[in-house]
């Protein structure tokens, strides 16, 4: 990762860079620099430092669930043992555990009652009672989890907004 000193500073041709392949990824570099005003060798420059400097994670394809065969979604809350001296090594070994469960499409550690928060994507309730209690409780020094079940998605997953730059 670079260094903060090093670290790249997005201005408005990024942002628009950025934009145009969150919404397509895969649209080619000369259509990318034609769309962002830029030559294709200078726009290729730019989405090469937004990937070195780690802006541009990495490219991937949007999968529908349900086409998918995932039809259930599911929110879990998820409490470490117990909060004392060795909390930051039972949250490790916590996170190793719900890292390594590949039904976990995202997870956070979160403030308040419960430590974590993860989103599941399982085909049915069947499949998640199998992941609750066959993977995700099994996991030492978890003490509790409370499920929330999708009825829909009102917002599904897209681009991160880039109003703050320039």
């Amino acid at each position: 990762m670079p260094s903060e000193s090093a670290r790249h500073h997005p201005d408005r041709v990024d942002r628009a860079i950025i934009e145009r392949l969150q919404a397509d990824g895969r649209m080619p570099n000369v259509d990318l620099a034609d769309a962002v005003a830029l030559s294709p060798s200078a726009c290729l420059r730019r989405v090469k430092s937004l990937e070195a400097d780690g802006i541009i994670a990495g490219y991937r394809a949007e999968v529908d669930r349900t086409r998918a065969g995932l039809d259930l979604t599911v929110f879990v809350e998820i409490q470490v043992a117990a909060h004392n001296s060795d909390m930051p090594a039972q949250v490790a070994r916590v996170e190793e555990g719900l890292r390594a469960i590949p039904a976990i499409v995202a997870c956070h550690l979160v403030s308040g009652t419960s430590d974590f928060f993860a989103e599941v994507a399982v085909p049915d309730l069947a499949a998640y009672e199998q992941l609750l209690f066959g993977q995700i409780l099994t996991i030492p020094n978890v003490s509790f989890a409370r499920s929330m079940f999708a009825i829909r998605t009102v917002v599904e997953r897209g681009p991160i907004p880039l109003t703050h730059w320039a």
